[in-house]
């Protein structure tokens, strides 16, 4: 894999795949093909014309439309625009959230097993609300 292909992985990753101006999916492969199924480019967070970098903090990935449609406009005001808050979180965040679903929910069904059914309850609620915790997807 060549430098310019890391730096693409790198941006494309931030956000695992999804727009972070709309939290469309992308397809890695389609870089800058326009009208291509989940097409992306580079968008600058910061606009290069409001003096934006090419630092990979103000890099990310974002659908073509987005991309266009965003100008040199605030990246806030086109994602409250598409109903969005924040860009879309990475793989490694996701994993740490759905740990932590399966840690609290484990531990409340140990509790109310336990209360409800003894030793025996304390097992069975834990591993359903560990079960119900890892089914929880993490918001992009």
């Amino acid at each position: 894999m060549n430098r310019s292909e890391e730096r693409l992985n790198a941006i494309y990753d931030k956000t695992d795949g999804y727009c972070h101006l709309c939290h469309k999916k992308l397809a890695f492969k389609n870089y800058g093909i326009r009208d291509a199924r989940g097409a992306w480019h580079i968008e600058h967070s910061i606009p290069k014309a409001k003096g934006g970098t090419d630092h990979l903090n103000n890099l990310y990935a974002a659908c073509i439309p987005c991309n266009e449609d965003k100008s040199t406009r605030h990246t806030g005001t086109i994602r409250k625009q598409n109903g969005v808050s924040r860009a879309p979180h990475n793989r490694a965040k996701k994993e740490q959230i759905r740990k932590g679903n399966v840690n609290g929910l484990g531990g409340l069904g140990l509790l109310i097993g336990l209360n409800a059914g003894g030793p025996l309850g304390a097992i069975l609620g834990a591993v359903i609300g560990s079960e119900v915790g890892k089914s929880i997807s993490p918001k992009k």
